[in-house]
């Protein structure tokens, strides 16, 4: 088991890691939509689906893996009524439509919007 860290995604905000990669398969941590430089975070569904697939990104690449090899993510949303604009960004790196779970939760850690987790072969 490999612990994936990376200064260009968010660091852990609690006893967990950002990432492992197990037998050539990386498992993300849940992504929030917060700036790893300064720790701000948008305040509308769109910039913060952006951040959260920004963070994914950035821990995949660490990991020598990257989107096109997602097989599986999960995303939670705040509220399902940001699902259409949610989709429209997550379209633009989940190219390769992996699978997927979406729900809705109460709410999230800093209260933000959203927060994606994934699996991916490296």
């Amino acid at each position: 088991m490999n612990v994936i860290d990376t200064k260009n995604a968010p660091g852990a905000i609690g006893p967990y890691s950002q990432a492992y990669e197990v037998n050539g398969v990386v498992y993300t941590s849940g992504q929030l939509p917060v700036n790893p430089v300064d720790g701000s975070v948008p305040v509308d569904i769109t910039g913060q689906a952006e951040y959260s697939c920004q963070n994914v990104g950035a821990i995949l690449e660490a990991a020598g893996s990257g989107f096109d090899k997602v097989f599986k993510t999960t995303c939670f949303l705040s509220d399902m009524g940001d699902f259409a604009a949610f989709n429209e960004v997550y379209a633009k790196y989940f190219t390769s439509k992996p699978a997927r779970s979406c729900v809705a939760v109460k709410t999230l850690p800093k209260n933000v919007l959203c927060e994606i987790e994934a699996i991916a072969v490296v």
